[in-house]
């Protein structure tokens, strides 16, 4: 008698689209709490008489007066910015995606007639590779369901993306209008706005998969093999969309970014995202469009992909052998209580606690990972005790080695805790509150080279005790539960995704709100609300970054294992000549990627660059206020740009490994994938935070709060320019080239599993010639 798991299958048939259905209500019920800050002047009056009683006394009139500000002026100029950035966001998109889905289309094509041919397009039942001497669906049905998974998971990273950007923009503009009314009020818009995308997001990725898992069931009955090898399909598509949301989100934004601060900061000594500064728009666009869009895409592929994996995994253990619904959905019913803690979690941030200063913010946002991940530990130990057998097998290269559920607990909270870990790491050499970026800040004295100098310093010291963490995170897992367990510890990590992308979220949102008060004209005060803002989310964004480099770490290990196990590879030998030149080979190509987009930011910024001062020596009264830039030509040059350039590296990722396993076969396949993890992650760290500890020591002298800070200051000064140069070499790493390699790894990883099949059978054509 095999030992069952406590909880029934019809149970987690209803938990987990009922998990997914209150997320994705909680997303509502923030979005319409949003929606409630009016950015019409006719609503704001009816709002306006009991505002009184809300507000403590405090009126809306003595705020006005206070500021002395036109109400009416205000709220119209917010309101036509707001519309701005959210016009330039969408057509931007819009474009993208048309580009992005012919590519996805001849993409599809491809993955049908591949996985077909590998039995010759036929229609008949074939033996199944693993279960020997049970049959199984034929190759034919594979690969359209392959291709039927790869379209759903594009189209869920599409609209991820796109719904983001969307809320994005509409709370950015609500967010400057409450920081009138204090720093807490403003936190709270902003912070509701970036759960709506992180749990919408959650919930979709989940409600899809789960869809997807059962219609294919269908066909696929007692072939569970079959199935979820298809499923993997739902991976690849997430994040191929999500490259080129990443990469061709990050060149845009980066070259609005490096434009506007080059002319704006350095040669016309205007402050940051003055209405005079003609890249304006465009760099606030570029905040949704990279920071927002490409960001959800990208965790949105990372939950996929582990998911993906652990199916797999699991599909060929005991619980696909048995046909254990229940323990076979273990990783979706993780990610469901997920939701549910991530949950209880905001709470916290929006409801239980309110921020009454400025020195607040960034501790409530720790306390979001740290409540996140206490309550995420006691979510995963009930769904380990209720969902698993005691003992089970793991499928483990060929053998099946037994495991017992407190084992995967174990997994799955050592990749949680080491996920939290890795933020942490991550805020101590980011934020300015701490020594590392204060040193580069002071290095700053002496001029750019030594600010520069110190800056890749910080970032490659910042990748030694995450790497550390995840190589025991990958150890202890891996001993545990083969492969399976590396998986689970990479849904571990992202688990708590819902809140992470809300904290992730809330940056650029809080960036474009003291944009539109610089561009409206409201007071400094209203501004150093924004930036006390801004700064905390420059912090949150780089630990975003860091869980989403992490996840990608495991989740590329996890892949890489469930692809040599289809492959048939029994052992990958480094000292063989196949599998040294892909290892080699493999750690090149992180630089060759990095190489691309980092060109791709500085030719875009060039052009950028040029045209900001042409306008700045050409049209008459604009240095001095008179007249208006020319918006729409700089949003062109960005958007131009980032289509154009996010071709060649989205086509060097996407192609390397179909030509290597179809030239040189799987052995160089699996070398290759080894090298690229190995490299690409200690880069991803370190481009990610060496950007981001030069962003906020240029924050720490602009905000001169400390003595030391005051010392180097003010705006304007020669340190000033030197982290303002900084700041700019460190924008195309921290937001292009760097978030993007996570993508790389994992994309190499998933597209190598599921054309797996046909590599082991056609591949390696030159070696065979040979």
């Amino acid at each position: 008698m095999v030992a069952s798991a406590i909880l029934p299958d019809l149970a987690t048939q209803v938990l987990v689209p009922a998990a997914a259905v209150v997320g994705i209500a909680f997303a509502v019920v923030q979005w319409v709490l949003v929606s409630k800050v009016k950015l019409t002047t006719e609503e704001r009056r009816g709002e306006g008489s009991s505002a009184a009683g809300k507000n403590g006394g405090v009126s809306e009139y003595l705020i006005e007066e206070e500021e002395g500000l036109n109400e009416h002026n205000v709220v119209a100029k917010c309101s036509d910015i707001q519309s701005a950035i959210s016009e330039g966001a969408t057509s931007f998109l819009f474009t993208e995606y048309k580009y992005v889905g012919l590519f996805m289309g001849i993409f599809a094509i491809l993955i049908f007639l591949f996985l077909g041919s590998v039995e010759g397009f036929s229609t008949k039942s074939q033996p199944c590779h693993y279960s020997k001497g049970r049959m199984c669906k034929p190759a034919l049905a594979n690969a359209i369901f392959s291709t039927v998974a790869f379209g759903l998971g594009a189209v869920t990273s599409l609209v991820s993306g796109f719904l983001g950007m969307k809320i994005a923009t509409y709370a950015n503009a609500r967010t400057t209008l409450e920081a009138r009314k204090g720093v807490g009020k403003a936190f709270i818009t902003a912070f509701r706005s970036g759960a709506v995308m992180g749990f919408l997001l959650a919930a979709s990725g989940l409600v899809v998969l789960y869809i997807a898992i059962n219609l294919f069931g269908i066909y696929y009955g007692d072939d569970w093999e079959g199935l979820f090898e298809a499923i993997t399909g739902y991976g690849l598509g997430g994040s191929s969309m999500a490259l080129f949301g990443r990469v061709g989100g990050g060149i845009y934004t980066k070259a609005a970014d490096v434009g506007a601060d080059l002319v704006g900061k350095v040669e016309r000594n205007i402050p940051e995202d003055d209405p005079r500064n003609p890249a304006v728009i465009a760099d606030n666009v570029g905040d949704n469009v990279g920071d927002i869009a490409g960001m959800g895409s990208d965790l949105f592929g990372s939950y996929a992909e582990s998911s993906c994996a652990a199916l797999v995994v699991a599909s060929i253990s005991s619980f696909g052998i048995n046909h254990e619904f229940t323990p076979m959905l273990y990783p979706l019913l993780i990610s469901s209580v997920g939701i549910i803690a991530c949950l209880i979690t905001t709470l916290f941030a929006t409801d239980f606690f309110e921020i009454k200063a400025v020195d607040e913010i960034e501790p409530a946002l720790k306390k979001q990972l740290i409540i996140s991940t206490a309550v995420m530990t006691v979510g995963i130990a009930l769904v380990s005790w209720l969902g698993l057998p005691y003992s089970f097998t793991i499928f483990n290269f060929g053998a099946q080695k037994t495991v017992y559920n407190w084992q995967l607990f174990l997994c799955v909270a050592v990749g949680l805790w080491a996920g939290l870990i890795i933020g942490f790491v991550t805020e101590y050499y980011t934020s300015n509150a701490y020594s590392p970026v204060q040193d580069v800040a002071d290095s700053c004295r002496t001029g750019a080279a030594t600010n520069v100098i110190f800056g890749l310093a910080l970032g490659y010291k910042s990748v030694i005790i995450p790497i550390f963490a995840i190589a025991f995170s990958i150890f202890l897992s891996f001993s545990l539960a083969a492969m399976y367990g590396v998986a689970v510890a990479a849904l571990g990590m992202l688990s708590t995704i819902a809140t992470g992308l809300a904290i992730d979220a809330y940056g650029p949102i809080s960036d474009n709100a003291g944009g539109i008060a610089e561009m409206a004209g409201m007071s400094h005060r209203i501004r150093e609300r924004t930036d006390a803002l801004d700064a905390a989310g420059n912090t949150t964004a780089a630990i975003g970054k860091g869980f989403a480099i992490g996840s990608a770490a495991l989740v590329s290990l996890a892949l890489f294992g469930a692809f040599v196990s289809r492959a048939a590879i029994s052992t990958v030998d480094v000292l063989t000549p196949k599998v040294f030149i892909g290892l080699i080979v493999g750690a090149m190509l992180p630089y060759w990627f990095s190489a691309m987009t980092m060109k791709s930011v500085g030719s875009a910024a060039l052009k950028m660059v040029e045209e900001v001062r042409r306008q700045f020596n050409t049209i008459p009264g604009l240095m001095e206020g008179t007249t208006k830039p020319d918006y729409a030509t700089c949003v062109k040059i960005s958007t131009d740009a980032s289509i154009k350039e996010m071709i060649p590296p989205g086509a060097l990722v996407m192609l390397t490994p179909l030509i290597v396993g179809i030239f040189f076969g799987v052995e160089t396949l699996s070398g290759l994938l080894a090298g690229a993890l190995v490299s690409g992650v200690q880069i991803a760290i370190s481009a990610s935070n060496t950007g981001g500890a030069w962003d906020n020591a240029k924050k720490y002298i602009e905000a001169g709060a400390s003595e030391h800070a005051r010392t180097l200051g003010p705006k304007g000064s020669d340190c000033h320019k030197a982290a303002v140069i900084g700041d700019t070499i460190g924008d195309p790493l921290k937001d292009t080239s760097g978030p993007s390699l996570n993508i790389l790894i994992k994309l190499m990883a998933v597209e190598s599993l599921v054309f797996a099949p046909f590599f082991a059978t056609h591949g390696g054509i030159l070696f065979k010639w040979l």
